[in-house]
């Protein structure tokens, strides 16, 4: 004898709906869990989140002292990729400076260097590093809230063409070498 318990319509339509919203649950119970696992997943996890700031490394970097009163100066050190893409460097800011140029040397109109911005960042060949360096390639740090003594420690920030971010504690240094002119109107 097949006898169904559920005889009167009301009780047949309550039974088909509580069906329905069990089977919804477990279709999206199932989703979940397989999104859940497939972004634990190393390979999804190193390719979507990987940035350009993942393989920018600063190493032997520093900062060039200023006295009181003084308003710029320098950071250096060298930028190192470890990834197989070239990686390229927009621009920087620090808490020590109102202003963050990045730049460089190049000849001048009438021959001799000139220090200026470098309009499109610095770029890292692929598994390669660019050395800053006085009277070249610099950090330009502008705008100083302070003295930074040798001794003291300057945080810079870089931050890459993919909008990624990298920051260092860069240790501030007496140098006298090189005789760069900080004059932001030296490259006019």
């Amino acid at each position: 004898m097949n006898k169904n318990i559920f005889s009167t319509p009301a009780q047949k339509r309550s039974l088909a709906f509580a069906a329905l919203i069990a089977a919804a649950g477990l279709a999206l119970g199932g989703c979940a869990t397989a999104t859940d696992n497939a972004d634990k997943s190393p390979a999804a996890t190193s390719s979507a989140k990987e940035t350009m700031a993942d393989a920018l490394t600063v190493e032997d970097g520093w900062v060039k002292s200023v006295a009181a009163g003084e308003d710029m100066t320098g950071a250096f050190g060298a930028l190192n990729n470890s990834s197989d893409k070239e990686i390229t460097v927009v621009s920087a800011s620090s808490p020590s400076a109102g202003m963050v140029e990045l730049h460089e040397v190049a000849a001048g109109a009438d021959g001799s260097n000139v220090m200026q911005e470098k309009k499109d960042g610095f770029v890292i060949p692929a598994k390669d590093h660019l050395h800053l360096v006085p009277g070249e390639n610099h950090i330009m740090l502008m705008s100083l809230t302070g003295a930074l003594a040798p001794g003291d420690t300057v945080t810079v920030t870089l931050t890459m063409k993919d909008g990624s971010t990298v920051s260092a504690a860069l240790p501030v240094k007496e140098f006298t070498g090189a005789n760069e002119s900080y004059d932001p109107h030296a490259a006019q």
